[in-house]
């Protein structure tokens, strides 16, 4: 899929920003330039069964309470999805996880989950399914995406931790 050609045929305004490869919050930081939007992290999980995949998308620096985020769903445990899984529900590498990712998800097995708090944003910077890129799009412009997609938004206040998930 054409992300770009994607999203020019369905009027979704971008900037764009390219950079060197960034495979985390802190070398996004250092690496891309300064752009208008909030800056979010993408966390690809599923259930303990792997039955469900959920893409919990935060701002830059929370970390998440995994256990309590699985009680607050009614799940046991929740767990970062393989790289294989990645692969195959969203179609990219670690290091490209992307709210855009679930353009791939044509069987619409991901759910998106937004913490309340990084939801209220007017625009999110995001990669377009590769890490050499940034692009900066509005919040509703990023929910007609989802729309476009199948793809339902649940937002709910993700409970912070000190440590991400192994």
């Amino acid at each position: 899929m054409d992300i770009f050609r994607f999203l020019e045929e369905n009027g979704i305004a971008y900037e764009r920003c390219d950079h060197p490869a960034v495979f985390t919050c802190e070398e996004a930081d250092r690496l891309v330039p300064a752009m208008e939007g909030a800056k979010i992290k993408n966390l690809f999980v599923r259930d303990k069964k792997g039955r469900r995949h959920f893409l919990v998308v935060v701002g830059y620096g929370k970390t998440v309470d995994w256990k309590s985020l699985a009680s607050l769903m009614g799940l046991s445990s929740l767990t970062m999805a393989s790289p294989d899984r990645l692969k195959r529900y969203l179609g990219v590498d670690p290091g490209s996880v992307t709210i855009l990712a679930v353009i791939n998800d044509t069987e619409k097995k991901v759910e998106v989950l937004f913490d309340r708090a990084l939801w209220h944003s007017q625009s999110f910077l995001c990669h377009p399914l590769i890490n050499t890129s940034t692009l900066a799009i509005s919040k509703q412009d990023i929910q007609r995406f989802l729309e476009l997609t199948g793809h339902e938004v649940i937002v709910l206040d993700v409970p912070a931790s000190g440590r991400e998930p192994c």
